[in-house]
């Protein structure tokens, strides 16, 4: 039998329909003769920091939470700011490798089927756009790297953090001459990347005309990441869930960073990790266990197992 386990809280409006939400359901059940009805139909899973522990691994018991999920239903979708590239071995590990299932990527640039890669949708900037943020790189003196059409990270000058992002989606880290771009040339994102103090000042002191121009967002203390405007995991999720025939309501996204904040947002139960940043913390609906803690078999087990 549900127990009534949350409290109003007035400051956040969200939160305040979440559980106006969740009462509903459980006048439902109760009606229902108290068997479980799940309100849930999609969850969407951040990777890094969030479905993945800190050595890059997937817990045991997040896998089999996720497997239980699955059975009763649930559409289980990685919303990542990485490349298909970068996410194929944990699509194979959690058994999506099928085109029935959709993977969220670039940090809602694509939305795409998990077999094929087929693309069902697609947003993206320009070889112009390249050129543009490489002179704001240089202005701040701070290392810059790039995804374009091929299956490299693409950056002027091989640097540790360009080299870190090669490493954690297993491409190739490719050093080019981004002047040589044609301005119509498609280039899927761009980030700048350095320490996390002087990408904090970068962050702070950008002309508000580049705010105006792309997505800018903060995917990890050492990378800050610049997409086409109005671009973000969000415009992912409402393509596919409208494919799906899945209300917002319906929906779970969990996250821990900036590019994780429209998404958790827009969920009907927007979920923020308890290693995530701050201001994530302020924007969701629930804190739940830090990534090192099982955070994600926490709220698959609380808010959709019902254990």
């Amino acid at each position: 039998m549900l127990k009534y386990m949350f409290f109003i809280n007035l400051i956040n409006y969200n939160s305040f329909i979440w559980i106006i939400q969740y009462a509903f359901y459980t006048v439902i059940i109760k009606i229902n003769g108290g068997n479980f009805v799940n309100m849930y139909k999609l969850l969407a899973l951040d990777l890094d920091g969030t479905l993945l522990k800190n050595d890059k691994t997937i817990s045991d018991k997040t896998f089999k939470a996720i497997e239980k999920a699955r059975q009763k239903g649930v559409k289980v979708v990685l919303a990542t700011g990485r490349p298909a590239n970068g996410i194929k071995y944990y699509i194979d590990y959690l058994n999506l490798d099928s085109d029935d299932e959709f993977a969220i990527t670039f940090n809602g640039s694509a939305v795409q089927t998990l077999k094929s890669g087929k693309l069902l949708f697609e947003k993206s900037l320009s070889g112009k756009d390249l050129k543009y943020l490489y002179k704001i790189s240089r202005d701040f003196n701070v290392h810059i790297h790039a995804f374009d059409s091929t299956d490299y990270c693409i950056t002027p000058v091989k640097n540790k953090f360009s080299e870190l992002e090669a490493n954690i989606n297993r491409i190739a880290l490719k050093e080019v001459d981004f002047d040589s771009y044609l301005d119509n040339d498609k280039i899927i994102k761009v980030l700048l990347v350095e320490e996390k103090e002087k990408l904090d000042y970068v962050e702070k002191n950008l002309p508000r005309h580049v705010y105006e121009k792309y997505s800018v967002m903060r995917s990890s203390p050492i990378f800050l990441e610049f997409l086409e405007p109005n671009t973000n995991k969000s415009t992912g999720i409402k393509y596919l869930s409208e494919i799906l025939n899945i209300k917002r309501e319906e929906i779970i996204c969990m996250g821990d960073a900036g590019n994780d904040i429209h998404m958790i947002k827009y969920a009907g139960l927007g979920v923020a990790m308890e290693n995530a940043f701050e201001n994530v913390k302020l924007a969701a609906d629930y804190v739940t266990k830090s990534n090192e803690e099982d955070g994600v078999a926490h709220v698959i087990e609380k808010f959709i197992l019902n254990e």
